[in-house]
């Protein structure tokens, strides 16, 4: 008797291990993505979902079978993404230096435009 309870607890225990060794195809991708990689599949995923699953899974095919050994940054990723037709937008920010402190240019602007408003 209490043999079988031991058995059923290790063929319980078992079937947990197995869903452990098949990764999703995002998965495979993700480790190998570099500087800003995340960012731009992240918006590739939000404007184009379905194409991007098709990239991601080609990707993941060619990452197993060691054709793509290098890491994928932002750049890389993005120039494959419109190398295909899918033009990512990406959000653009200029910073510059004031007082040493990095402000984005956007907010120098505005200030400039309301000091300029008040004089």
């Amino acid at each position: 008797m209490q043999k079988n309870i031991s058995f059923k607890q290790n063929t319980e225990k078992q079937p947990e291990q197995k869903p452990k060794e098949t990764k999703t195809p995002r998965e495979i991708l993700v480790p190998k993505l570099g500087y800003r990689g995340l960012e731009v599949l992240q918006n590739a995923e939000s404007q184009f979902p379905n194409e991007t699953k098709i990239i991601v899974e080609k990707l993941a095919e060619l990452i197993k079978s060691g054709e793509i050994d290098e890491t994928l940054d932002g750049g890389k990723l993005l120039l494959l993404f419109r190398s295909v037709g899918l033009n990512i937008r990406m959000e653009t920010k200029i910073n510059i230096e004031q007082d040493g402190k990095f402000v984005s240019l956007s907010d120098k602007l505005s200030k400039q435009s309301l000091d300029d408003g008040e004089g």
